[in-house]
C-alpha cells in the first residue's frame, strides 16, 4: 500500500489510530529520554548540575529550531505534492532539505560553541553553575551536524507511511541514550558534559540508520540531485516559519523567564521551573506526536481536495488531545510531591514544597493548552502558516512576555501561574482564528462526500 492509498483510502478512524497512536508512542519515546536526562543529572550530579542543566537548554532547543525549521517546512510541501502525485518535485525537496539541515547545523553548532560563556554569563551565571552550562551547551555545539537531521528523518518516515517504523526507532533512540547516560553518570561517573554526549550519540546513531532506509531502502521518497530554487527556499521557510518561530520564541521566553528566576529565588528557582519544563516536556510530545503524526494525512488528502476527510481527522485529533491534556492536569495537580521527588529527592523538604505548589499551578494550563496546539498543527498542515504563526508567537513569547509584565508583584507565584495565563489566553485567539478561517474558507465546511468511519 502507497503512502498515498494509505492516507487517502484507509477509513478515517482507523488511519487515526494507525497513524496517531503512534506517533503519540514516538514522541513518549522521546520524552522519556528527556525526562530520565533531568532525572539521573539531578540525582546522580546534585542540584547546581540539574540547575546548569536546565539554564542551557533554551540554547540547545535553539540550536536545533533551524533543522526543525526546514524539516517541518519541508514536510507540508512533501506531502501535498505526494496527494498531487506529482513525486519528482516531492523528491527534490526531501534531498535539498537534508543538504539544508546538515548545513545549518554545523554553522549554527559553531556559532554556539564560541559564544556559550558569553551566553551564559549573560544570564547572570557565574562560577561552578556558569561553567556546567557552558560544558553541557558546548557538547551539542559539536555535534550538532550529525544530530540536528534525526527529528526531520522522523517527519518523513511519516509521510513514507512508516509510522511504526518511526516509532521503533524512536523508542531504540530513548533507549540507548538512557543506557548509556546511566553509564556516563552512575557507572564512569562522568560530569555534566556525558549526559549531553550520551544524548547526541543516541540521535547521531539513529540520523545515520534513518538515513540509510532512504538511500538503500524502499521508500516512496528518493534521494536525488537537488535543484535549489528561490520558490522552494520560500515554500519551506514560509511552511516552517510558525514551528521555528514558536522554538525561538520560547526559548527566548525561558531565557527571560530564567533571568527573572535567578533574580527572585536563584539555583533553587532554577530548579524548580526546570522541573516544570520537564513535565511539560513529557505532555507536550503526547500531544505533538499526536498531532504531527497527522498532519502528512492532512496535508495528503488537502492535496487531494477530500475535505472531508480532513474534517473528519481533525474532529478526532481535537477530541483526542482534549482528553490527554485533562488527564495529564489531573495527574500534576493530584501528585505534585512526588514528581518533584522525582528531580531533586527528598533531601530538602522547602524545596520540595515549592516545587509542589508551582506544579500544581502548572497543571492548569493543561486545561486549555491542547486547543490552540491541536488548531496549529492543523494550520500548519493545510499550509496556512500565518494562522498557525499568530498562534505560536503569541502563545511563545507575546502573551508569557504580557504575563511576567501584568504579574510582576506576585514575583515567582506570578511566574508559576504564567503557563496557565498563556494557555488560556491562547485557547482563546485559536477560537477567534478558526472563526475566521472558516468564514473565509466554506468550502472546507461543506459536506463534499460521505466519509467512512
Amino acid at each position: 500500500m502507497t503512502a498515498y492509498t494509505l492516507y487517502t483510502e484507509t477509513p478515517i478512524t482507523r488511519l487515526f489510530f494507525r497513524a496517531a497512536l503512534p506517533g503519540a508512542v514516538s514522541m513518549l519515546a522521546s520524552a522519556l529520554y528527556q525526562l530520565f536526562d533531568g532525572i539521573f543529572v539531578g540525582r546522580f550530579l546534585g542540584e547546581t548540575p540539574f540547575a546548569a542543566l536546565n539554564l542551557a537548554m533554551p540554547f540547545v532547543i535553539i540550536n536545533f529550531a533551524v533543522a526543525d525549521l526546514v524539516g517541518v517546512g519541508s514536510s507540508v510541501p512533501i506531502s501535498i505534492y505526494l496527494g498531487k502525485r506529482e513525486d519528482k518535485e516531492a523528491n527534490n525537496i526531501f534531498s535539498a532539505a537534508c543538504i539544508l539541515i546538515v548545513a545549518s547545523g554545523a554553522a549554527l553548532g559553531a556559532i554556539l560553541f564560541f559564544s556559550a560563556p558569553l551566553l551564559i554569563r549573560l544570564m547572570g551565571a557565574e562560577g561552578e553553575f556558569a561553567g556546567l552550562a557552558v560544558q553541557y551547551l558546548r557538547v551539542y555545539a559539536l555535534c550538532s551536524p550529525v544530530t540536528t537531521i534525526v527529528f526531520a528523518m522522523d517527519n518523513y518516515l511519516r509521510i513514507c507511511g512508516k509510522v511504526r517504523g518511526s516509532m521503533f526507532l524512536n523508542i531504540f533512540m530513548s533507549v540507548l541514550i538512557c543506557i548509556l547516560e546511566f553509564l556516563f553518570l552512575y557507572v564512569f561517573r562522568w560530569g555534566i558534559w556525558a549526559a549531553a554526549l550520551a544524548t547526541c550519540l543516541g540521535m547521531g546513531l539513529c540520523a545515520v540508520i534513518a538515513l540509510c532506509c532512504f538511500a538503500f531502502g524502499n521508500m516512496q521518497l528518493r534521494f536525488c540531485r537537488p535543484h535549489f530554487s528561490g520558490t522552494m527556499l520560500r515554500q519551506i521557510a514560509t511552511a516552517g516559519s510558525p514551528n521555528f518561530l514558536n522554538n525561538i520564541a520560547g526559548r527566548l521566553t525561558s531565557i527571560i523567564m530564567n533571568i527573572f528566576l535567578v533574580r527572585f529565588g536563584g539555583e533553587s528557582a532554577v530548579s524548580i521551573y526546570g522541573v516544570l519544563m520537564y513535565a511539560e516536556g513529557f505532555i507536550l510530545p503526547l500531544l505533538y506526536g499526536m498531532c504531527d503524526s497527522l498532519q502528512p494525512t492532512v496535508g495528503c488528502n488537502w492535496g487531494a481536495n477530500k475535505f472531508a476527510r480532513v474534517r473528519a481527522i481533525e474532529k478526532r485529533c481535537f477530541t483526542a488531545t482534549g482528553v490527554l491534556s485533562l488527564c495529564s492536569a489531573a495527574v500534576l495537580f493530584l501528585f505534585p510531591a512526588q514528581i518533584g521527588a522525582l528531580f531533586l529527592g527528598t533531601a530538602n523538604a522547602a524545596l520540595l514544597q515549592e516545587t509542589a505548589y508551582a506544579l500544581r499551578l502548572f497543571a492548569l494550563a493543561f486545561i486549555t493548552r491542547w486547543f490552540s496546539f491541536a488548531a496549529q498543527s492543523f494550520m500548519l498542515a493545510i499550509e496556512k502558516p500565518g494562522y498557525a504563526c499568530v498562534i505560536s508567537v503569541s502563545t511563545a513569547f507575546f502573551f508569557p512576555v504580557l504575563l511576567i509584565a501584568l504579574l510582576w508583584k506576585l514575583e515567582l507565584t506570578g511566574l508559576w501561574l504564567n503557563p496557565a495565563g498563556t494557555a488560556l489566553l491562547a485557547g482563546i485567539l485559536a477560537v477567534i482564528l478558526l472563526a475566521h478561517f472558516r468564514k473565509h474558507s466554506p468550502q472546507v465546511f461543506e459536506k463534499a462526500e460521505k466519509v467512512q468511519g
